[in-house]
């Protein structure tokens, strides 16, 4: 008895098997029809769909046994149902629809136009019927309801057909299930995004959708687009069940804090987690509701955004001339394209890499041509250290406010090449500084960072030394300009901040990026210690608090943005790994996906990081940026200091430039010896 159900089921199925081929043929077939030709095609079958709706509301008023031949009684009411319907559907754009894509707003015009032609074919019956055969008045509404059954019913079977896998919603119904060998995924969020998302895999056949997850208990349980919904602590019965592999996040709208919960909760299964994108990205046309990513890393700090003060953002921008420098950088790039959204009248992009600066000016010229931005742009090459080129065009341009970014911010980097790391960040900070003084330029905002909090290396001491040069400027009303403008005496009309904050995700050299690479090749991962920490913000929050913290700036303020709590760099390895799907190989795991090695501090790397180098802190008007009260060098004092440090740089006397940087950066303790790349050759050297 048994082998016979066996046998049944197996022949049962082998005929779906051919049956579906045979159907995709079809498909095929009509799909690669001319456009005129597919009309042509729905034109006929809704001539035959509204003769055949007529006939049945007949049939339904009358019953089999009382009804005569209606084409014979009333040939002239089927000769005028399509000539009333058609005109209609073409008029209301039914042909237009792409069946492919066939969604509510095609429904809703199906309605319209079956609900018109209906009225319309009713007035027909009732002038018409006085004068010849009665029409019972029940036929309109069978006919109306009938053809909105036949003619909305069929445009979904074939929207469901043309989406390439006729079975691919009737997951639960007998012999249909299959292994296609597609990559087996759920889809967490059973709301409109999760519903697009399933039905983009299913025509794309690069996934296949098995189940959803939901929070919500009053959809558990039940099947949605043919797709079981199991609650978000059913996550192991989902996998057992359906042998799903990866999890797809289709919650574009929940709060940071929510994915962290979420990612959390998935962190314990052997599941690849990926997203879909946030809510304004798809709001903005930017991505597609099936542009599937990697978990964004921002989901896993939990941190929620604090909405922008509209009144600091415009307050040094709008209707204004900003030039950025280091405008190809990712920070630079970032304020640019926030400044652009705040209507500048001109926006200037200075920039050393030509690489860089015609990346970021292509991305803003194309925002530009698509929203109509009156906004002129400008790119211009060259370097920070050039006075007399950034003083001509701030001048010429009659800058208002200047975001300076330019900087090396790479620790380990700039610790062996220390000349370029003076020269760039001290310098060439100094350098636009006084350009800024010379044009009497109104607002010059620096970005610094917690590494100038009582620097171990020389990235941070220099921007601790730039902030110095800053701070001690804008408590002079007249000061004489240094180097080859000694003699030169200023009025300051310039209004200097400087703005502080840790690491940002996805800038360059940043870990993120790294531990992406390094799992994608099969690891190791590479940490540098158990025990280091970091501060993380995103890129576009953090671009967008230093807007806001330069508009509130007296001179010589020192903002603080607050970066939440620091983040251990191997839990965060170990997340990113658990959340590809893979596992993590150790004493404990031997046979686990990707291991995590240490290789030790890197010259001048810290273990952790801060942001305040006393403990007088105020609160500001944000509730996300503090003002700290940091201790300062007289200009005149502080001119010296730059003079004998040039004099060391150009020498090449490093030794005397730790020494020069140790005197004058509070808190600056280097550890282990100078690594710069000319200061080793020269030891080596008999």
């Amino acid at each position: 008895m048994r082998q016979g159900v066996a046998v049944t089921i197996r022949f049962v199925r082998g005929v779906l098997v051919v049956f579906e081929g045979l159907l995709d043929k079809l498909r095929v077939m009509m799909l690669g029809l001319p456009r005129r030709q597919k009309r042509l095609l729905q034109v006929l079958t809704d001539v035959v769909l509204v003769w055949a709706a007529l006939w049945l509301a007949f049939l339904v008023r009358l019953g089999v046994e009382d009804m005569a031949d209606p084409l014979t009684d009333h040939l002239w009411l089927f000769l005028s149902a399509p000539v009333v319907a058609i005109p209609l559907f073409i008029r209301f754009g039914m042909y237009r629809a792409v069946m492919r894509y066939f969604g509510n707003d095609a429904l809703v015009t199906i309605i319209k136009a079956v609900s018109l032609s209906s009225l319309i074919l009713g007035v027909v019956v009732y002038w018409y019927s006085n004068h010849q055969n009665v029409v019972p008045r029940s036929i309109i509404f069978n006919y109306w309801w009938l053809s909105l059954v036949m003619v909305g019913g069929l445009r979904l079977a074939m929207r469901q057909y043309f989406l390439g896998d006729w079975f691919a919603a009737a997951q639960h119904m007998p012999f249909t299930s299959r292994d296609n060998g597609l990559p087996k995924v759920a889809i967490y969020g059973a709301g409109s995004a999760g519903n697009q998302l399933v039905a983009a895999l299913r025509m794309g056949k690069m996934m296949r959708p098995v189940a959803f997850i939901d929070d919500d208990a009053s959809i558990a349980d039940r099947v949605i687009s043919g797709l079981q919904v199991y609650k978000s602590n059913h996550i192991q019965r989902m996998i057992d069940a359906t042998g799903a592999e990866e999890v797809l996040l289709a919650i574009p709208s929940a709060s940071r804090g929510r994915r962290r919960e979420i990612l959390g909760d998935l962190q314990g299964f052997a599941l690849h987690v990926r997203s879909i994108p946030g809510f304004m990205d798809l709001a903005s046309g930017r991505v597609k509701v099936d542009d599937i990513q990697e978990v964004d890393i921002a989901d896993l700090l939990g941190r929620d955004a604090v909405p922008a003060q509209e009144d600091l953002l415009e307050r040094c921008i709008k209707g204004q001339t900003v030039l950025v420098t280091g405008a190809g950088g990712s920070i630079g790039s970032e304020l640019c394209r926030q400044i652009l959204g705040l209507t500048p009248t001109t926006l200037i992009l200075f920039e050393h890499s030509e690489f860089n600066l015609y990346n970021i000016l292509s991305e803003l010229e194309q925002r530009v041509a698509r929203e109509s931005l009156p906004i002129r742009l400008l790119p211009i090459l060259g370097s920070v250290r050039n006075q007399v080129q950034l003083f001509d065009i701030m001048k010429a341009w009659h800058v208002d406010t200047v975001y300076h970014a330019a900087a090396y911010k790479h620790v380990p980097m700039v610790e062996h090449n220390i000349a370029e790391g003076v020269l760039n960040n001290v310098i060439g900070t100094l350098s636009t500084a006084q350009a800024a003084l010379q044009a009497g330029i109104a607002n010059f905002v620096l970005i610094s960072t917690d590494k100038a909090v009582r620097p171990t290396n020389v990235m941070g001491s220099t921007k601790r030394l730039a902030e110095l040069t800053l701070q001690a400027l804008s408590r002079e009303p007249a000061p004489v300009l240094f180097g080859d403008l000694s003699n030169i005496s200023q009025v300051n009309k310039t209004r200097f901040t400087m703005v502080r904050f840790g690491n940002v995700l996805g800038s360059s050299g940043s870990v993120i990026p790294l531990f992406h690479k390094q799992i994608k090749s099969g690891g190791p991962i590479t940490v540098t210690h158990p025990k280091i920490t970091r501060y993380f913000m995103t890129i576009p929050e953090a671009a967008q608090l230093v807007i806001q913290a330069g508009s509130m700036g007296q001179g010589g303020d020192v903002f603080v943005l607050d970066m939440g709590e620091p983040v251990r760099i191997v839990d965060l390895a170990e997340k990113m790994i658990h959340l590809s799907g893979l596992s993590i190989r150790s004493e404990r795991n031997p046979h686990g996906d990707i291991s995590i090695e240490f290789s030790g501090l890197r010259p001048g790397e810290k273990l952790y990081e801060e942001l305040l180098i006393g403990d007088n802190v105020a609160a500001t008007p944000h509730p996300m940026i503090m003002s700290a009260n940091e201790d300062f060098i007289e200009w005149d004092i502080l001119k010296e200091k730059l003079n004998q440090l040039i004099a060391a740089v150009s020498s090449d006397d490093y030794d005397r430039v730790r020494q020069l940087l140790r005197e004058t950066v509070s808190g600056y303790a280097p550890e282990g010896e100078i690594v710069d790349w000319i200061h080793i050759q020269r030891r080596l050297e008999p």
